[in-house]
């Protein structure tokens, strides 16, 4: 049998043991870090359409056959994270009136956004230092079909702007904000120049001589700076019947300070199914700018500010998404 070489044993021997003196290196793959795919902002849009009819044929107790229609859209979108929440509100609604014998009227118009950005220090409290503005205006013209054609309101006249800072407490669990603010302000606008010269809506009237001629155009913007508190939160009250609620108080620092305005809307939503609804509710309003007008023995006279208030019913269908 034929041997190797000693040397060649001795070279084994070295590669062996150099083998199993390295340490061994293990390779571990970390995975890579996933995104955070959850967006912070929250959407959510309702359009709906409510209508209502009344048809009389020889009936026997009386009655005027109308027909009346209501558009509405609420749209919403909320950014939160962290210790940031920004909430954004734009609404809709425009509804018409038909009658025999009568034109087209309108019972509805709205146009309104709403936005509220806060701070909190910590996660644990429902408390936020906020900014907040609101704006509120009209589509089409208003009438108070007292006789004449001349329009009583337009859009952008009057048109309302709320800004201000303070606190608001905002709890999701239980769908309700309450907002306080020791520092805002509002501003009428009246840009229409026949209204802004009556004086409506509250802006300084225009200026006329013993004559009637007028000697100086009537303001088309009034500015307040005053005391804000509003509330809005909404709740199932029983299966299938929501509640909602908005209160808004204001009152001016510099023009008779404790003279409250309020804007007041509760509304009750009866959900048949996903798209189709029934709802009741009413808008209360009462502003010392706004003069209410009668008509007394065939003419026009301003009354003063009175309470306004509207009831609204309605059954529709709803989309949401």
């Amino acid at each position: 049998m034929k041997l190797f070489p000693f040397r060649f044993y001795i070279f084994l021997f070295l590669v062996s043991a150099n083998t199993f003196s390295q340490p061994k290196i293990i390779t571990t793959l970390k995975p890579l870090p996933v995104k955070d795919t959850v967006s912070p902002w929250k959407s959510k849009n309702i359009i709906g359409f409510d209508l209502n009819q009344n048809a009389f044929v020889n009936w026997s107790a009386g009655g005027v056959s109308s027909v009346s229609g209501l558009i509405k859209g609420n749209i919403t979108r909320i950014y939160s994270r962290k210790n940031v929440l920004w909430f954004n509100e734009f609404i809709l609604r425009y509804g018409l009136n038909k009658q025999d014998g009568q034109e087209m009227r309108k019972t509805e118009d709205t146009y309104r956004f709403n936005s509220t950005i806060g701070y909190r220090n910590d996660t644990l409290s429902n408390w936020y230092h906020s900014a907040k503005f609101n704006f509120n205006t009209q589509f089409m013209n208003g009438y108070n079909y007292l006789g004449d054609n001349l329009a009583i309101s337009k859009p952008f006249a009057p048109a309302y702007i709320f800004l201000g800072v303070g606190a608001e407490y905002a709890n999701k669990e239980e769908k309700l904000n309450f907002y306080i603010s020791p520092l805002t302000m509002k501003n009428t606008l009246v840009l229409d120049a026949r209204l802004a010269n009556q004086g409506a809506f509250g802006v300084i009237r225009a200026e006329y001589d013993a004559n009637g001629i007028l000697i100086s155009n009537g303001k088309k913007a009034k500015t307040e700076l005053g005391f804000l508190v509003s509330n809005h939160f909404k709740r199932e009250i029983v299966k299938n019947i929501n509640m909602e609620n908005r209160l808004t108080l204001y009152s001016d620092y510099i023009n008779q300070f404790g003279n409250i305005d309020i804007d007041w809307q509760m509304i009750f939503d009866l959900v048949v199914n996903q798209y189709v609804r029934a709802n009741i509710g009413f808008n209360l309003v009462y502003d010392d700018d706004i003069k209410a007008k009668r008509q007394i023995d065939g003419m026009e006279v301003i009354v003063g500010p009175k309470v306004q208030l509207k009831q609204m019913l309605g059954v529709g269908l709803v989309y949401e998404f």
